[in-house]
């Protein structure tokens, strides 16, 4: 990537060009000068392939994260640790890297005047799967919860519909959050940026105060407000990353392994038992669980993103492949999962223990990483508008 890093670096690109596929590099360059147009050509050998892998490491734990949504297996003791330490990161990570391709685009930047056209193009990007699916979601599990095991089944359409966009502490389709989430982030951050400046201050002061002042907020679970405000600081960081250029590739290259090293420590420590928290209270939207996530959330952003742009991660194409497929397999991979489990539990000897947790495991994180893959490749390419929601 390094040796890229002249041409890449000398390459500025028009605003309107944000609506290109976020895994290509067109964006501005990192230190805002002016644009000029580039061919697809050119945009195509710019392209940050150690995102691609990036985003495929984020969303294996995403999956994994998924496995097992409510109940613990019965005396299985391990998982709970490895998700809290799991779930302290991942979805931090995950919107770091959303903000660095949203800027990296050019899509934080795009000028005011052409801001509603933005909005219209994120809208049918991000709203249709969001409510698409989240229905779909919803249905499947009202559905199949009368012939297999199906975790988190609402009441009744009504009251599930009602969890699902509005009281959203328990919707039945929670995978789906992060992208209504998203949407609002990719709307609002342009008007911050469009701010008037304060004096010599930078442009980026206002979004980083009030991603600062979100974190600190407790917002109740209605819309997916909480989640709008726990992890825009996360998003601004992947922008200010991507703003800084050459200079964070120094800090990722540079410092990887200490920040692997201190991040592990910390999962060890937090989900080792070290600090204690109250799920039941919604410990997550809640200090000190919002200060570990702080914290780990940072310096994942410098591990795993250091980590896949370093040997042998550099060199695992599988990588780029699950990256490039992570919005197809964000929006399947709890279907995939939850039919997996409930048909191995209802027709197989097999039960939601400790003793049968490994293989019911191992065929779920099979089912929500290629059923996805394998849905997008042979059916939904049939379907066309289903086949670029999920692109």
């Amino acid at each position: 990537m390094l040796q890229h890093l002249p041409s890449i670096l000398a390459i500025h690109f028009r605003p309107d060009q944000s609506m290109q596929r976020a895994s290509s590099v067109t964006g501005p360059a990192p230190d805002g000068s002016r644009t000029v147009s580039v061919t697809t050509a050119a945009r195509s050998s710019a392209r940050l392939t150690d995102l691609d892998r990036a985003k495929g490491i984020a969303i294996l734990l995403v999956v994994f994260g998924h496995l097992v949504p409510q109940e613990d297996p019965a005396g299985l003791t391990w998982y709970d640790p490895l998700r809290i330490a799991i779930y302290l990161f991942h979805m931090p990570f995950f919107m770091y890297l959303s903000g660095y391709v949203t800027f990296w685009s050019g899509a934080a930047t795009m000028p005011l005047r052409r801001w509603p056209r933005l909005a219209v193009r994120r809208a049918k990007r991000l709203l249709i799967p969001f409510f698409g699916f989240g229905c779909v979601i919803l249905a499947a599990k009202l559905i199949a919860s009368h012939v297999i095991q199906v975790d988190n089944v609402p009441s009744g359409l009504g009251s599930g519909l009602d969890s699902l966009f509005l009281h959203t502490a328990h919707s039945p389709a929670t995978s789906v959050w992060y992208i209504g989430v998203l949407f609002v982030y990719v709307l609002a951050t342009p008007l911050l940026l469009a701010l008037p400046r304060i004096g010599r201050l930078p442009a980026e002061v206002p979004l980083i105060v009030v991603a600062i002042a979100l974190y600190l907020i407790q917002a109740p679970p209605i819309l997916y407000m909480d989640r709008v405000c726990r992890f825009f600081i996360f998003f601004v960081a992947g922008g200010l990353a991507a703003r800084a250029g050459s200079a964070w590739w120094f800090v990722l290259d540079r410092f990887h392994l200490p920040a692997l090293l201190l991040l592990l420590g910390l999962l060890v420590f937090v989900g080792g038992g070290g600090v204690q928290f109250d799920w039941g209270m919604g410990a997550d939207d809640q200090f000190p669980y919002k200060g570990w996530m702080l914290a780990a959330g940072l310096l994942s952003m410098v591990a795993l993103h250091g980590l896949v742009r370093s040997v042998p991660f550099a060199r695992w194409g599988w990588l780029i492949f699950v990256g490039n497929m992570c919005f197809a397999i964000y929006l399947l991979n709890t279907i995939c999962l939850g039919l997996t489990k409930g048909i191995m539990l209802r027709f197989l000897p097999l039960h939601w223990n400790a003793q049968d947790f490994i293989p019911i495991a191992a065929a779920m994180m099979v089912a929500g990483v290629f059923g996805p893959i394998l849905i997008k490749r042979y059916i939904l390419r049939y379907i066309p508008p289903l086949d670029r929601i999920t692109d």
